[in-house]
C-alpha cells in the first residue's frame, strides 16, 4: 500500500551548548507533537557518541512541502532557538518494502 499523503523528513541540529534549553523545552516540544500524532510517523532525538541529545529528526506526513516548513517552524524547541539549522526534505520509503 502507498501512502496517501506526502511524508517529510524534518531533520534538526542544536546549537552548542544547549541542553538546558532542549530540557526546560522538552514537555511543549512532546506535547506539541502529540497534538499533531496522526501525522507523524517518527520522531526522536538525534544523538551524540555519549547518548545525549544533538538535534531531532522527525518523518511526518502533510500535504506539500510548505505545510511540513510550518509545522517545523511551529515546534516549541524551534520558537524557543534551539536549532542552529533545520532541513525539510521529501522522503519515500523504499525499504522494507509497502505492498
Amino acid at each position: 500500500m502507498n501512502r496517501r499523503v506526502p511524508v517529510f523528513a524534518i531533520h534538526c541540529i542544536d546549537k552548542p551548548m544547549q541542553r538546558e534549553l532542549r530540557a526546560a523545552t522538552r514537555p511543549d516540544h512532546l506535547a506539541y507533537l502529540e497534538s499533531a500524532i496522526s501525522q507523524v510517523v517518527l520522531a526522536g532525538p538525534l544523538l551524540d557518541e555519549e547518548g545525549a541529545p544533538i538535534g531531532s529528526m522527525l518523518l511526518v506526513e502533510f500535504p506539500d512541502r510548505k505545510a511540513a516548513v510550518s509545522f517545523a517552524a511551529e515546534d516549541p524547541y524551534a520558537r524557543a532557538g534551539l536549532f542552529s539549522s533545520v532541513a525539510v526534505t521529501a522522503w519515500r520509503q523504499v525499504l522494507p518494502r509497502i505492498d
